[in-house]
């Protein structure tokens, strides 16, 4: 990983529940309806009828964090999140240790005045063969996921080896997985 990912380390992690896929465009249009929360960014773009199993892009942390309370769930944490998608083996990636294809996650597509629902998503669930040790879908790919934790380049150096929920404070909150957007790097 990068060197604010170091160094490796094992955690012990108390039980906890997880979704299976990414949160759809129709799911987060149940949750506008009835919370009145503004549209998000590219929401204008999203047609729930057509693209309703696709997942949502644009929102920021608090909307993230606004749906889970909605939905009666919670935000991951950095550390849960990796578990769930990575497992407890040691892999690089949700399916194993060989690089991504276009079998294994939706990736590399770039945007220059794209429709990002049209062109660039692909619906949650769609690449069985990149599932996560845990069954996970997308865990790798589509679209960037927030945790609940808060940024800090050392915490993962001074970290407790029990359920870290990440600092206290901090100005950043945490993206994991990749996107379609984005090229993977080797590590």
């Amino acid at each position: 990983g990068e060197p604010d990912e170091k160094p490796a380390h094992r955690v012990h992690l108390d039980a906890f529940y997880i979704d299976k896929y990414e949160v759809t465009t129709s799911r987060h249009a149940k949750f506008l309806e009835a919370t009145g929360r503004a549209q998000p960014e590219y929401w204008n773009e999203a047609r729930p009828a057509s693209h309703g199993n696709h997942p949502v892009v644009g929102v920021d942390w608090n909307d993230a964090d606004a749906y889970c309370r909605w939905a009666g769930k919670r935000l991951p944490t950095e550390a849960e999140w990796e578990k769930a998608a990575r497992g407890t083996d040691g892999r690089v990636y949700p399916w194993g240790n060989d690089l991504p294809t276009a079998t294994l996650a939706n990736f590399g597509k770039g945007c220059v005045f794209c429709n990002v629902y049209v062109d660039k998503l692909s619906p949650v669930g769609s690449y069985e063969a990149g599932k996560s040790p845990l069954g996970l879908y997308d865990m790798a790919g589509n679209v960037r996921e927030w945790v609940a934790d808060w940024y800090d380049s050392d915490y993962y150096r001074l970290s407790p080896a029990r359920n870290p929920k990440g600092p206290d404070v901090g100005t950043l909150k945490v993206v994991r997985c990749g996107s379609w957007f984005q090229v993977p790097q080797e590590l």
